[in-house]
């Protein structure tokens, strides 16, 4: 996406405060602990891309997806809407933003019902129970929530003009692409500018690679300490997948987490 990101919405609106994000969260904050939290969004982010992944979408798609569900949730609480219907909503919101195309309601459904059956039974036992005209109304209430501010910019381009300025490694991009895609299910996207996300990711690939590019960092003219800050979200992150049973702590989760009243009419 070119164009200026410092003059863009995304820039001026939506890089948010940790102190704002600690706030909002207070109500399911009251009900689910922080890294419960924490679990149920890691869950639904691989929700959005297993989705996108069947629908063969682009993974900016999937990317700006992420972050509009991200969005919603950082000024409203989990009761709001189902995230099982925000989730392909934001899916079917970014596809037409990132001009990718219109995806058809019933091809978006049945992907739904077929995802959820096939790759998340462990978490649902029930069918997928939304149909179009609940992802057409949840849409309305996205856009709204969104302040119509639907350009959202991704670390990916400045990650791939930082490789070539490093002088272009395929293994240290592939690496760093992968924890880009990783930073999805962390915060950091509410809280960070892109450019310095994809200057933490890099970080941290050159770490695992062991690759010695410290002179390189040294000359970059960035806030080294929110580079660090990014950097510890994402660590932490790997941290807590390591002991993370998605399979078998989800569906508590689930039914522990706030939910809106009442459910649709099948």
């Amino acid at each position: 996406m070119a164009g200026n990101f410092w003059q863009s919405s995304h820039h001026q609106q939506w890089l948010l405060d940790k102190q704002d994000l600690v706030r909002e969260r207070q109500h399911d904050l009251s009900i689910l602990q922080e890294d419960e939290y924490q679990k149920i969004f890691i869950f639904f982010a691989s929700v959005i891309q297993t989705l996108g992944e069947q629908l063969k979408l682009r993974q900016q798609v999937i990317a700006t997806a992420t972050v509009y569900f991200k969005r919603f949730y950082a000024k409203n609480s989990l009761k709001c809407i189902d995230p099982l219907l925000l989730a392909p909503t934001c899916i079917f919101l970014a596809s037409k933003v990132e001009e990718f195309g219109v995806i058809s309601n019933s091809r978006l459904i049945t992907t739904c019902q077929t995802v959820i059956k096939n790759k998340f039974s462990y978490a649902y036992t029930q069918e997928f129970p939304y149909r179009t005209n609940h992802i057409l109304e949840c849409e309305f209430y996205l856009l709204e929530n969104l302040d119509c501010c639907l350009i959202v910019y991704q670390p990916y381009r400045p990650l791939l003009q930082l490789v070539q300025d490093i002088g272009q490694e395929d293994q240290l991009l592939t690496l760093a692409w992968r924890i880009v895609n990783d930073s999805l299910r962390t915060d950091v996207s509410l809280l960070y500018p892109p450019y310095q996300i994809a200057i933490g990711c890099l970080q941290i690939a050159c770490v695992i690679l062991q690759k010695d590019h410290k002179a390189w960092f040294a000359e970059l003219n960035v806030d080294i300490e929110r580079i660090q800050e990014i950097a510890r979200y994402i660590i932490n992150l790997f941290e807590l997948w390591k002991t993370y049973d998605e399979k078998k702590e989800i569906q508590g989760l689930l039914n522990k987490m706030p939910k809106p009243k009442p459910a649709p009419q099948r």
